[in-house]
């Protein structure tokens, strides 16, 4: 028998290639979006670059993944290309809505069309959710976005429910809380802040500079995240899940843990940057993982020293310039 087909949407991004990596050791023939056949290039997709099957093209434009969901015939999908950047939707709403909510709906238009029995999973954010929810977040919180973003992953996240239960397609929504590795970009303040201690350290860089540095997130590994979107198209039946570690730590607790990785003291060289300060945010951003431990027997297995440390260990090792102060 061939073995089973999976399209990842994004495969080169930082969650699509920890999947790809976990999808070609199981036996499966992957394929994967990138914008352009350069993108095959990145280095996200050195370990696995020539057991992948590629197609190129902007999603953006319409028919892009039409096409190539009916060219591929995945059995699983996995939908990982998206606006990831929260901060940014504000300067770019149209885009962000398509890029998050018209592409998604392309897809399942898709999938109805020409692969109904494929195992779907869509990645949303804890976004939905917005900034007054209660803490922790589970699958049933009331969902009410503060930004964007959080209104296009929305969007997103109810059409797989509508067309889960009008089309009786197996399609799960991943409602994913912050994921990091050493593939995050450095824009994001994960890999700001490992970047910063281990250019300190090498003394290429003399300070961090940051907002708020008492607000919580709940910090994942990526591949711990990928491993429960595997599970979830996996699952017999489809459905909703938080994917999150379920435990908070505040920004503070991630300078302090990745500067001891390089045996300094974070505030010799923290300074904090009025202009980068926030209002203070109503509710921690926590999510309970308890419907995925339960029915997927999923949970995350890296702890925040971990993957932190993880972290710092790449941004050492690798080359380059000093890390961005702002």
């Amino acid at each position: 028998m061939s073995a089973r087909r999976a399209l990842i949407t994004g495969v080169s991004g930082q969650d699509g290639s920890y999947l790809a990596e976990q999808l070609c050791a199981e036996g499966l023939e992957v394929h994967g979006t990138v914008r352009s056949l350069a993108d095959r290039d990145r280095p996200n997709l050195e370990a696995v670059r020539g057991e992948l099957r590629f197609h190129a093209g902007d999603l953006l434009e319409r028919g892009t993944l039409r096409a190539i969901v009916a060219a591929s015939v995945p059995d699983e999908i996995y939908h990982l290309a998206s606006p990831a950047f929260v901060p940014h939707s504000w300067t770019a709403v149209a885009d962000t809505l398509q890029g998050a909510a018209t592409v998604a709906a392309e897809l399942l238009d898709a999938v109805r069309d020409h692969a109904p029995e494929a195992h779907v999973v869509l990645a949303t954010s804890r976004e939905v959710f917005g900034a007054n929810a209660p803490s922790p977040q589970r699958e049933d919180t009331p969902c009410a976005p503060s930004s964007p973003y959080g209104v296009a992953k929305l969007a997103a996240h109810q059409l797989v429910g509508l067309m889960r239960a009008h089309n009786g397609l197996h399609l799960s929504s991943a409602i994913l809380f912050n994921h990091e590795s050493p593939r995050r970009s450095p824009r994001y303040i994960s890999r700001k802040v490992t970047a910063a201690a281990a250019a300190i350290s090498r003394g290429r860089q003399h300070e961090l500079a940051l907002g708020d540095t008492g607000a919580v997130r709940d910090w994942s590994a990526a591949s711990d995240i990928v491993r429960g979107l595997r599970l979830m198209a996996a699952a017999e039946e489809p459905g909703d899940y938080v994917l999150a570690s379920g435990v908070g730590h505040t920004v503070r607790e991630l300078v302090d843990v990745a500067f001891a990785c390089v045996d300094l003291q974070a505030e010799t060289y923290l300074r904090t940057d009025p202009s980068l300060v926030r209002p203070p945010e109503p509710q921690p951003a926590i999510g309970d993982p308890t419907r995925a431990r339960e029915q997927l027997g999923w949970s995350a297995r890296t702890s925040f020293e971990q993957l932190i440390a993880g972290m710092v260990a790449a941004d050492l090792a690798a080359p380059g310039e000093p890390a961005p102060t702002a």
